[in-house]
């Protein structure tokens, strides 16, 4: 006899003025029975976005109990989803009720772990108003919070039921997260392949620094939703024994120094995409050094980080801090951090730790920290 994992799908809607529906959208994936809906949020999303949200779910018959959680990577701890289950459980929040995630990555890594491991698993539905969770961090189902000793070394995949992109809210963004945001963009279209990394740098040469408030920006976003999703749907749960390029590992590329950048800076300096940013020029930098990657290959990668905008400097960083940093990855495999680097633009490959001699891996950090 044999269990088979039930598949899991769910709606990803994108557009302007989305968080006004939020409501039509819980009750048609929740359905009738669910009476309560606690939303987690942070105080400056909440002001912003809470009232409509609110608005919407309250007039499909829901009772709405907002809970507020800190701004910033270092609330992203096992201190915050402690906040959040004694919330949802004061609340009386039961197994058909639900859970909203309002906000960046942080909010919907947070909401979602809480969601969970509360009464072993609530639904939840992601509206994520930053650009790095419309395109990454709201589809797939990956939730956690890190520990001191490294990133998101604690947590659980929990599928949403629903994820609703409302375009609308990248307009109130920091230029910083809009950096971070385009970083992961590019992170997802040089393991993709050619005509998502074409798609991304187009728009980011003509529009990202203009109102992009337009069917280009919608069209991109669901560009990449969709080639996350492809590789979520062939590998939910990252299996550890896949190192072919359709792998959900591929989507760590440039992350393995971008989690020794946030451990060794205390998650203070670099927002998430900024230090994917960094992490793919050493990635790249790391590939040319094997002799995997041309030097043509590793310019067109550097111009598309850099069309991004500025990234926080890593030079007066401890190069030995940030290398020993990585041995703390959680994505090792048989005591070894397993490298997505690339062949080319479109071709990832996993490489086992024990092939990059520790002098190459610091030449390869020295040089690109020495560039920022």
């Amino acid at each position: 006899m044999r269990t088979k994992e039930r598949a899991h799908e769910y709606e990803i809607r994108i557009g302007q003025g989305l968080r006004a529906e939020v409501g039509h959208a819980a009750r048609g994936c929740l359905g009738d029975r669910v009476q309560r809906i606690a939303i987690v949020s942070n105080t400056r999303v909440f002001s912003l976005y809470g009232p409509a949200v609110l608005k919407s779910l309250r007039a499909r018959g829901f009772t709405v109990l907002p809970c507020s959680i800190g701004d910033g990577e270092r609330f992203k701890s096992i201190q915050t989803v402690d906040r959040v289950l004694r919330f949802l459980n004061k609340s009386g929040l039961e197994r058909s009720d639900g859970v909203v995630a309002l906000g960046g990555g942080v909010v919907g890594d947070v909401a979602g772990f809480a969601a969970a491991i509360y009464l072993r698993g609530v639904p939840f539905i992601q509206v994520p108003t930053t650009l790095l969770a419309q395109i990454d961090s709201s589809v797939g189902g990956k939730t956690g919070v890190n520990m001191d000793s490294g990133k998101n070394l604690v947590g659980s995949f929990h599928q949403p039921v629903a994820v609703i992109s409302d375009t609308e809210t990248l307009t109130t963004l920091p230029a910083r997260e809009l950096v971070a945001g385009w970083c992961e963009c590019v992170k997802q279209g040089a393991v993709s392949g050619r005509k998502l990394f074409q798609e991304t740098t187009d728009f980011l040469k003509t529009s990202r620094t203009e109102n992009v408030l337009d069917s280009r920006l919608e069209q991109l976003i669901a560009s990449q939703c969709a080639f996350k999703a492809s590789i979520v749907v062939a590998d939910q749960r990252e299996d550890p024994d896949r190192s072919d390029r359709r792998s959900r590992r591929i989507l760590n590329f440039g992350h393995t120094i971008a989690h020794a950048l946030e451990t060794v800076t205390d998650y203070r300096r670099f927002r998430h995409g900024e230090a994917v940013g960094q992490g793919m020029l050493v990635a790249g930098e790391l590939s040319k050094n094997l002799g995997l990657l041309d030097q043509t290959e590793l310019e067109l990668l550097t111009k598309a980080v850099r069309l991004c905008g500025p990234l926080p400097s890593a030079r007066d960083l401890d190069k030995r801090a940030v290398v020993s940093a990585i041995a703390h990855d959680k994505k090792r495999t048989a005591g070894r951090v397993q490298w997505v680097l690339l062949e080319r633009i479109g071709r990832p490959r996993i490489v086992d730790g024990k092939e990059i001699s520790s002098s190459l891996l610091r030449k390869s950090v020295r040089e690109v920290f020495r560039r920022t």
